[in-house]
């Protein structure tokens, strides 16, 4: 299904035609809805920045400012439909998009992860400033600098209007996973550590998540400019985006793809959950195309989730089955980038009030979980999630220690290493059951589902490998003649048949070279790797002929891609199609990044 042609004519059931340029500067949904009567929150992007002129014309049309705090060249309003059109005449507006609301998305984690070799190295964060935007963060003694009773929150600001104390409960369990000392943890009859990643990092607290673990565009874009602005004060070389939403237009026009773009290129790297919606078979699509917003963003570090399968060793995690899969929706772009272990996290509790500690009782961690004790009362102290919040959150305190050890990498040599050196040892296929419903999902491991791999900390920080190229995520190209697909650069050039030293250009010598290397004799891509003859991609495998891109598979005359698949002809934006009521993005939907949407998997 040629996307552009979709586009097109969706442009043209709106009523709007390509010459018609100020009705293309609105997004496609945005279009369908123009015209109806209710005033639309909206965010209004400019070539140069909204000035005040512009906010005076915004307001003799009756609009209305919603947000003070700068988001760059964009600003967020309320405004009827015939206001937006005037607003559209304007040669200065280049784009126009709905506010839309945005969701909230150890010891098992740190070690699957290595981070054991990174702590033995001295290296725990110290110096390095983790943004997280989130519902907040509630200071606890896991906060608390190395021996010391202060805080490591250095910074705190509450775009919902409070006083940046998390009443959700999620962004004190994402901020423990990154940075917690697990001082709570560490007493005489303790057992375990609840240790988060980087154990000595700073925390910048910018929450846009209310009580309800709700947020808009606009509160997140205005707290990534509020990093931007705060880099050089805190140090700040990550932000955490443990939350998302649905995809509803190009990561191009999208304004808060755009606002990651601006981070990633101001010197921060932007860590993103891939979105919990990998078990959504609403249209047919076995998961495949359900990475949230911001996460399909070819910057962004997009992190899928893996299960711990309560180990510390990793040669036996599986993938989650809910862990959201490429490629995304509009520009196909390959995610995620990695995986990380996100099932039945332990990390941080804000507090027993908490909406989540309240919703999901059954979440709460026993004493004896960490402590010998007869004591079988519940902790006061920590909390159980599930998502790939958790494993966004894994990977940005993984990010942190990387910087520490070498502060001189640019976000793409961070997600270029962080890459190269992820663990590729996986299994076909597992299926995983739902515990609460009994629901079986089988789940494959290509790179829409686990992208470069596993994440190890101690193998990126361990190697000597520097990249010096961009590390845009790709694109992925269906021949449908071929049943194929080709994985394609943002120039266009077709990686997967360039030679090694061609490639190199690109992503550099660890992944093309070496024989157990991501593109090595046995790796990924390997002879006999994801790619092989005989595997995934080989010619009974999933790619193969009867696979799940086969003739009669995901990407079938019926599937993904077929004529009534995602892509196909059939209407996508009919109530029960892809963008209608009931569908994927609609809204009686799950869709959702919240990890709290999730049952309990095994």
């Amino acid at each position: 299904m040629n996307r552009t042609w979709l586009l097109a004519a969706l442009l043209t059931t709106a009523g709007f035609s390509a010459a018609q340029s100020p009705a293309n500067k609105f997004s496609t949904e945005l279009q369908n809805l123009v015209n109806l009567g209710s005033d639309k929150d909206v965010i209004v992007q400019f070539e140069q920045g909204p000035s005040d002129a512009h906010l005076q014309r915004i307001q003799s049309w009756g609009g209305k400012q919603r947000h003070r705090t700068s988001l760059g060249k964009a600003g967020a309003y309320r405004m009827s439909g015939a206001a937006l059109m005037d607003l559209a005449n304007d040669p200065s507006v280049t784009h126009i998009s709905l506010d839309h609301k945005v969701g909230a998305k150890l010891d098992y984690t740190t070690s699957a992860t290595n981070a054991n070799v990174a702590w033995s190295a001295g290296y725990d964060g110290t110096g390095i400033g983790v943004a997280v935007i989130d519902s907040g963060i509630t200071s606890k003694s896991d906060s608390n600098k190395k021996g010391s009773y202060g805080s490591r929150i250095v910074y705190s600001e509450d775009f919902t209007g409070g006083d940046g104390s998390d009443q959700f409960g999620h962004g004190t369990h994402v901020a423990g996973i990154i940075a917690g000392n697990g001082s709570n943890s560490n007493c005489l009859k303790c057992t375990r550590s609840m240790k988060g990643m980087a154990p000595n990092a700073s925390l910048i607290n910018l929450k846009v998540l209310d009580a309800n673990g709700e947020g808009t565009d606009s509160d997140v874009i205005a707290a990534i400019n509020r990093a931007i602005q705060l880099k050089s004060t805190y140090n700040i070389r990550v932000i955490n985006l443990s939350m998302g939403r649905g995809v509803f237009e190009s990561y191009k026009q999208d304004p808060l793809c755009q606002a990651v773009e601006s981070a990633w290129k101001a010197g921060i790297v932007v860590v993103v959950a891939a979105g919990n919606d990998g078990r959504d078979n609403s249209v047919g699509q076995n998961g495949y195309g359900t990475i949230n917003a911001p996460g399909n963003d070819p910057y962004a570090l997009t992190v899928g989730a893996m299960k711990a399968m309560d180990t510390y060793t990793r040669t036996d995690d599986l993938i989650a089955s809910y862990s959201s899969k490429g490629p995304s929706l509009f520009d196909n772009v390959v995610k995620p980038d990695l995986v990380a272990p996100g099932n039945g996290i332990v990390s941080v509790l804000a507090s027993g009030s908490s909406k989540l500690a309240k919703q999901f009782p059954g979440n709460a961690v026993k004493l004896q979980y960490y402590k010998s004790t007869p004591n079988g009362g519940n902790s006061s102290d920590y909390f159980r999630l599930n998502g790939t919040s958790m494993s966004a959150a894994a990977v940005s305190g993984a990010v942190a220690e990387l910087l520490q050890a070498k502060p001189y990498l640019t976000p793409d040599q961070v997600k270029v290493v962080l890459m190269a050196t992820a663990y590729k040892t996986f299994p076909q296929s597992s299926t995983a059951v739902d515990t609460t419903t009994g629901g079986t999902y089988v789940s494959y491991y290509d790179v829409f589902t686990v992208g470069a791999g596993y994440l190890d900390i101690g193998a990126a920080i361990s190697t000597n490998f520097v990249w010096y190229g961009s590390a845009l995520s790709p694109t992925a190209v269906f021949d449908s003649k071929a049943h194929q697909i080709y994985v394609k650069l943002p120039s266009t050039v077709d990686w997967m048949n360039l030679p090694p030293s061609a490639v190199a250009q690109f992503w550099g010598p660890a992944l093309t070279m070496g024989t157990s290397g991501l593109w090595g004799t046995s790796g990924l891509w390997g002879t006999s790797g994801l790619w092989g003859t005989s595997g995934l991609w080989g010619t009974s495998g999933l790619w193969g002929t009867s696979g799940i891109w086969g003739t009669s598979g995901l990407w079938g005359t019926s599937g993904l891609w077929g004529t009534s698949g995602l892509w196909g002809t059939s209407d996508p934006d009919s109530a029960s199609g892809l963008w209608g009521t009931s569908g994927l993005w609609g809204a009686s939907s799950a869709q959702s990044a919240l990890n709290v949407t999730i049952n309990g998997e095994r």
